[in-house]
């Protein structure tokens, strides 16, 4: 009960985000560290600030800080995502990965590899078309007289599969002409460099800007349509902005590192259990811990199997299942 009091404080819950940016920033320099070649946070300082060439040098810069920054960039993105729709469905089993929006990203992404390889600028895009389409078709498909988290997680699984082996297939048929299809369809940060990205941050910067400034509307519409209504919430407005806003970020996460699951799923759930549900603190702090995990994740997956990689797909794969299933028991017993 204590607790319960405490966490409903804004202090508190600045407290709590102090300690996640601490534990990014603990991921972050483990990412840069550890690998073929292991180097110390004042060996990192020195090549990063007083060198410009040398194989550090190139390790560092060219390598390892491109990818622990993308992967930050994904695992804040999906977490961000997963806590905006989890929010706008008020489903806590709700996820990009779970709902089939980060396949319908993943469909649009390979299509763009194979009809348009030279228009890589349209990657993102494409993901996003593909996203939110799919975002739209599960949410009407779940819809009747109000949304039912049944028919939503079905709806969701159901459209997600087809979405998935359709890509699959895609892929299997284009084997030949699509680089990395095992890194694609599991999730992985491996090879990822500058251009990615370059090419990601704005859409992930203002999906979130645009996720963090309507949090209070957030709020007011976990309360209930009538209720949220009732407040002077133009509901379907905000909540056409939300979804458009999850789906960029989930499309954008995608089109860089595959089909990386659980993320959005996990992320936000061990947040709420710190901060409570206010989103005002829950969407930073859910895009802290999801950064720090996809980075820690891959950190992980370097280190294993040193000189080789598991992709942090493959991590996350063996983190996710165990929580999903949790959440379903925990929610059986509530009701």
């Amino acid at each position: 009960m204590k607790y319960e009091i405490l966490r409903r404080t804004a202090g508190f819950r600045l407290t709590i985000l102090a300690i996640l940016a601490l534990l990014l920033a603990a991921a972050l320099l483990a990412g840069l560290r550890f690998g073929s070649l292991r180097l110390d946070a004042a060996e990192i300082l020195h090549t990063l600030l007083s060198e410009r060439e040398g194989v550090k040098y190139q390790i560092l810069w060219n390598i390892r800080l491109p990818r622990v920054l993308l992967g930050a960039l994904v695992g804040g993105s999906l977490a961000v995502s997963g806590a905006v729709l989890q929010g706008i469905m008020r489903n806590p089993l709700a996820s990009p990965g779970i709902i089939g929006i980060s396949s319908g990203g993943g469909l649009g992404g390979v299509l763009v590899l194979l009809a348009l390889p030279q228009f890589s600028h349209l990657l993102v895009p494409a993901a996003f078309a593909g996203a939110l389409a799919t975002a739209f078709l599960v949410y009407l498909l779940a819809w009747k007289r109000g949304i039912d988290p049944v028919r939503l997680i079905l709806s969701g699984v159901a459209i997600g599969s087809m979405l998935g082996a359709a890509s699959s297939t895609i892929l299997l048929f284009n084997a030949e002409k699509v680089a990395g299809i095992l890194d694609f369809t599991v999730g992985s940060l491996s090879t990822r460099s500058w251009p990615q990205f370059r090419l990601v941050w704005p859409y992930m910067l203002g999906g979130f800007l645009v996720s963090w400034l309507a949090s209070s509307r957030l709020n007011i519409l976990m309360l209930g349509d009538e209720v949220a209504a009732g407040l002077g919430i133009r509901v379907e407005r905000v909540r056409l902005l939300l979804l458009s806003a999850a789906a960029l970020l989930a499309a954008a996460a995608v089109s860089v590192a595959g089909l990386l699951g659980f993320v959005g799923l996990i992320a936000p759930h061990i947040v709420r259990l710190l901060i409570g549900s206010d989103n005002r603190f829950l969407v930073p702090g859910a895009a802290l811990f999801g950064a720090a995990l996809v980075v820690g994740c891959d950190t992980i997956g370097r280190m294993v199997m040193d000189p080789s990689e598991l992709p942090a797909g493959v991590i996350m794969s063996l983190l996710g299942p165990p929580f999903f299933l949790y959440l379903l028991r925990r929610r059986t017993h509530a009701a």
